[in-house]
Formats: C-alpha cells, sequence, structure tokens
C-alpha cells in the first residue's frame, strides 16, 4: 500500500468554509481509473482531483477529475484548487506568473497572484459558445422558471465543455428567493444534455460583488452547487456576447453559494481576445495522506 500526499481544499473561499470543498490526491503515479473513481466515490465531494508528473515541456503538471459518478473532463474549481496544491506542495513553479495545466481538455493556463492563503489564481477556461438563444415563454423553460421574474436578456443555453442554461433575474433579491423545482430542472437537464439552469441577477447597490448567482444542478444528483467556475465562465462569455458585462475593464466580482451556507467569492476576466478567466483565493483545510490498497 503506497501512501499519497492528499488535501482537502476550500475553492472560491477567503475563509475556511466559505467555498466549495475539493480533495486533491498528489503523487497519483500508479492509479488506474478503476481506482481513482473509487476514492472519488469515497470522499463524496463535488470533485476530487489526481496530479501527476507532466509530459509535455510546455505544462506544471498533469490533471485528472473525478466527480463521484464519473470522470469530468473540464471544471472550474477543481482547475483553481489543484493548481493552489501543486504549487504549495512544491511540485510546480509558475513561471512569469503562469502554471500550465494538462488534462483532458488541453493544456490550460493558470495566471498566479500572491502568496499563501491570500494567493488568487484564475484559469483560462475552454472558449465558451451559445448554442440557443430562447424566447422567455419558451415552452421548455416554462416549468423550470414558473413564476421566475425574468431580467431583460434572454435565456440562453451555452456550450463551454460543459452546458448550462444561464437566465437573468429582475434583481438580486428575487434570486435568493428563489425555490427551484427540481423535476422541472432535471427534465429541463436530461432533455439537452445540460447541467441545469445557472441563474443570475445584477447585484444591489453598496456590494462588493456585481453579479450574485446560482448554479441549480439537475444532471444526475440534484443540487445547488456553492461555487461554480465554469458555469460562471460560460456566463461571462454570454454576458460578454452581449455588451453586458459588469464591472470594469471586463473585471468583476461575483457572489454564490448563500443559499446553501456558503459565501463564495469568485472573480471573472474577459480579456481583450474575449477569453475568459475564472478564479479566486483557495484554503487548505486538510493536509494528510491517502493510503489505498492496490488491487
Amino acid at each position: 500500500m503506497t501512501s499519497r500526499r492528499f488535501l482537502q481544499l476550500d475553492v472560491f473561499a477567503t475563509r475556511a468554509g466559505g467555498g466549495n470543498p475539493l480533495a486533491v490526491v498528489l503523487d497519483a503515479e500508479g492509479l488506474d481509473d478503476a481506482a481513482m473513481q473509487a476514492i472519488a466515490r469515497w470522499t463524496r465531494l463535488p470533485e476530487t482531483t489526481f496530479v501527476f508528473a507532466a509530459t509535455e515541456d510546455a505544462a506544471s503538471y498533469r490533471i485528472r477529475m473525478f466527480a463521484p459518478q464519473k470522470e469530468v473532463p473540464f471544471a472550474g474549481h477543481p482547475s483553481v484548487g489543484t493548481a493552489h496544491a501543486v504549487l504549495e506542495a512544491g511540485l510546480a513553479s509558475a513561471r512569469d506568473g503562469v502554471v500550465v495545466q494538462d488534462g483532458i481538455a488541453g493544456q490550460l493556463p493558470l495566471r498566479v497572484h500572491g502568496e499563501g492563503s491570500s494567493r488568487s489564481i484564475a484559469i483560462r477556461t475552454p472558449r465558451a459558445r451559445v448554442a440557443e438563444v430562447a424566447a422567455a415563454d419558451d415552452p421548455r423553460l416554462a416549468a423550470a422558471v414558473r413564476d421566475w421574474p425574468l431580467g431583460a436578456l434572454p435565456p440562453a443555453l451555452m456550450e463551454g465543455g460543459r452546458r448550462w442554461w444561464v437566465v437573468e433575474l429582475t434583481d438580486e433579491a428575487s434570486l435568493r428567493a428563489l425555490t427551484p423545482d427540481w423535476d422541472a430542472i432535471a427534465a429541463l437537464a436530461h432533455a439537452d444534455d445540460s447541467m441545469g439552469v445557472f441563474a443570475y441577477a445584477r447585484a444591489d447597490a453598496g456590494k462588493d460583488w456585481d453579479l450574485a448567482v446560482r448554479a441549480f444542478v439537475g444532471n444526475g444528483r440534484r443540487f445547488e452547487d456553492a461555487a461554480s467556475g465554469a458555469a460562471n465562465a460560460v456566463l461571462a462569455a454570454w454576458l460578454d456576447e452581449r455588451d453586458a458585462l459588469p464591472g470594469r475593464g471586463g473585471r468583476y466580482r461575483v457572489s454564490q453559494g448563500r443559499e446553501i451556507g456558503a459565501d463564495a467569492r469568485l472573480e471573472l476576466f474577459v480579456d481583450e481576445q474575449g477569453e475568459v478567466w475564472s478564479g479566486g483565493q483557495v484554503q487548505t483545510v486538510i493536509r494528510g495522506t491517502l493510503d489505498w490498497p492496490q488491487d
């Protein structure tokens, strides 16, 4: 049995307990697909990542991501959290403020600012596209958004590694008061192979964030996500498409997770090339070792 370094992190959190939990297995060489899936199922966290040595000169490390049910090609909070873990463990160093993750989604750069618990990391997410723009009264959406006070922008189905319906509400208070119809959201997700509905609203005046968001996942498990790096990235691409980005200079802050006991903060940036960077801070909560039997 091999002991491997093991971390549990809180991603997109300025303090422990505020963000989205992640397990990271360092020194993952020798684990096969079945073992990684079994470990991810055992941790019962949204995702567990496994770190391998880079095989390409341009990459800092390789990553595999597993949800409890299956491997995930790309997700935002596991990418940001794993970069933090790799830097903290000394397995890679930033070059000119950048580390490069190599995974199923290809080689993706992450920008690194600062050190330790105040370090901020942002990943350049896979480029998203608009798959479909729907009318507010589209019958496919009717049950999922019934009685929701919809905002000015129409609902849109966005494709960015994972598919999400992005739906604007008129104001932050209405967003925070939503009670999702899980059967309707699951039916919508199943019908178009999406994750579900990503609802958003402009922040009230005086807040230290620009958007409030809620992620209702209806694909497989039904749950509200505490902090969604990839979903926020496809929303940023949609807002950029409509010249509707909040904040200044393509930069804005997001509040997510308060309705389920979290208090995540995400930092989004759309650069001059239209690339979306999704990031924030990461807190290390548990440091230890994982002893997992080899079959």
